[in-house]
């Protein structure tokens, strides 16, 4: 590994490389207006490039690196990148395919032998995919904040989760696990002979030509590395430690925005892998049942207003992440983070479409109140779920059960758009009728995301809440921490109650009983605990039937 000190001097030398940025004023003014809008002057902020092949059209920073010396950040500065590690891992994994070392059908059990798979079959490709059916070990509910703080070898971090229950058969679903990823590094070490730090090392950020990219194994503070924020019931305060041996190959990479450029160029010029096997990495995983899991390995694949991305975001203590490509108009965004509250993946989205030629707000046409009567009604997908289209106050809206209200802003004849989501929405008719029979949204995930209209029940609107008192709401105020980066804010306004999970927009509250509350933008319930003495230590969101806890800070 190189030497972290170095850092300085390495930086300096190595921005002389950088493609020189290209005259698009046309262009700043209105990327300046979105990242001043996102990264407070006086807060953590972040560092941001975008670029067209080699061209740099932006590249920035904004915010604080030091909130209390007010030391700005600086481009060039080295973050956390959190989950963007998995696509280093995927490289690799696939370099080892490319030399014989590996297949992607190999089970697991040929490099570790003793890993209890309880009779189920599970290959190198489960794990990129994410459709294992081993369980993430950072959902486990042994993975506490002290847990956090401890050291890890990579066999005694695989010991940590080896023996929970699988969450399903392997290849039948899809979820997120890190616990896939520390797998797929561990078998990189058993494959290579060398550290996964070490691979990385050599066969990748040297052939990438990435000179600020590190695996972070050594302690902080280290010379030109932003320090990492979380926000607290007073502020911004230093993010919570966790020990980066626990990351591992599924998050413990750290890097600047202009390596992420450089990498992003290294990925799709085919110095890295051969180009099927690259094809293999940016191709979504289909499960049997037909759903599109939208990943492939390493990256997810979605579209912004039509165009295809190849995406990831990452999250962990104290940063944020955002790493997003165009093939097609071959656009990079690159957006790094130094607070776990504040996530760039909405404003990478925006500076992707700008930089595409896609407008963000398209004028609006008139149409009449009767006009808008014809789209109402109650849509469902292949799913059963539903969503329910409603005129209000002259306004055509969305909701998706279970989500939140949005306006739809006509565009067209039959056609609207979700502005602040980027989603173009097409109403369809019958051809004989000439009714409304169907919605198709072009999401960031589906460019046909298709709902039927349908007959039945409107849920019940929530019941009416009760009133309580300014001292009774201040009793719920609060930080309450759901996981490493993510926690649900409560506050107060006079006598209404707010709610705001990291990086999301705030949301009211209200009342069914001193301790229970109701949501209206989503169908979603928050109950708070009082112990013995009155005192409110915990609250559980309930949601989608789930039910997820929050500890009070």
């Amino acid at each position: 590994m190189k030497n972290l000190l170095g850092i300085s001097l390495i930086l300096l030398l190595h921005a002389i490389a950088l493609p020189a940025q290209t005259d698009n004023s046309w262009l700043t003014a209105e990327f300046d207006e979105i990242c001043q809008a996102k990264f407070p002057a006086d807060g953590p902020g972040g560092a941001v490039l975008v670029a067209k092949g080699d061209q740099i059209l932006y590249h920035k920073a904004f915010g604080l690196d030091d909130v209390e010396n007010k030391k700005p950040l600086q481009t060039g500065m080295v973050f956390r990148i959190g989950s963007v590690t998995k696509q280093f891992t995927a490289i690799a994994i696939l370099q080892l395919v490319e030399k014989g070392k590996l297949s992607l059908q190999d089970e697991i059990t040929k490099f570790i032998p003793d890993y209890p798979v309880r009779g189920k079959k599970i290959t190198v490709e489960h794990l990129l995919h994410h459709t294992s059916g081993i369980k993430s070990y950072t959902s486990m509910a042994e993975w506490t904040p002290e847990v956090w703080k401890k050291d890890f070898t990579p066999a005694g971090l695989v010991d940590f989760f080896k023996n929970q229950p699988m969450d399903f058969d392997p290849g039948t679903q899809n979820s997120y696990s890190n616990s896939g990823y520390i797998l797929l590094g561990y078998i990189i070490e058993k494959v290579s002979g060398q550290t996964y730090a070490e691979y990385l090392e050599k066969n990748v950020f040297t052939r990438a030509g990435l000179t600020n990219t590190f695996y972070e194994n050594q302690k902080r503070p280290i010379p030109n590395w932003a320090a990492g924020y979380q926000r607290g019931t007073n502020g911004y305060e230093p993010a919570m430690p966790l020990s980066m041996t626990q990351p591992y190959a599924a998050g413990s990479l750290a890097s600047t925005v202009e390596d992420l450029f450089r990498w992003t160029r290294a990925v799709h010029s085919g110095k890295l892998v051969a180009a099927d096997l690259l094809k293999k990495a940016h191709t979504p995983n289909i499960l049997p049942d037909g759903i599109n899991t939208h990943y492939g390995y390493g990256w997810i694949m979605g579209n912004i207003l039509g165009s295809p991305t190849i995406e990831h975001d990452g999250g962990i203590n104290g940063f944020l992440s955002s790493l997003i490509y165009l093939p097609n108009e071959k656009i990079t965004v690159a957006i790094l983070t130094n607070c776990d509250c504040n996530s760039p993946g909405g404003t990478a989205t925006e500076l992707a479409a700008l930089a595409a030629g896609h407008p963000l707000v398209l004028e609006e046409i008139d149409i009449s109140a009767a006009k808008l009567a014809e789209y109402e009604g109650i849509y469902e997908n292949r799913l059963k779920q539903r969503r329910i289209i409603t005129v209000e106050n002259g306004i055509l809206t969305s909701n998706r059960v279970g989500g939140r209200i949005t306006k739809l802003s006509p565009i067209g004849k039959d056609k609207f758009r979700i502005t602040d989501a980027l989603i173009n929405v097409t109403f369809l008719r019958d051809e004989k009728s000439g009714q409304v029979n169907a919605v198709s949204l072009n999401t960031r995930s589906e460019l046909d995301d298709r709902w039927v209209k349908t007959t039945g029940n409107i849920p019940e609107p929530p019941k009416e809440e009760v009133r309580l008192n300014e001292a009774q709401l201040d009793r719920l105020v609060g930080e309450y921490h759901v996981a490493p980066t993510f926690s649900i804010t409560i506050s107060r306004e006079g006598t209404q109650l707010y709610g705001q999970g990291t990086g999301q927009p705030r949301f009211e509250m209200y009342p069914a009983s001193e301790y229970k509350f109701f949501l209206k933008v989503v169908d979603a319930k928050i109950e708070f605990f009082p112990d013995a003495d009155g005192a409110v230590g915990k609250m559980v969101l309930y949601q989608n039937g789930q039910e997820i806890p929050g500890q009070r800070r």
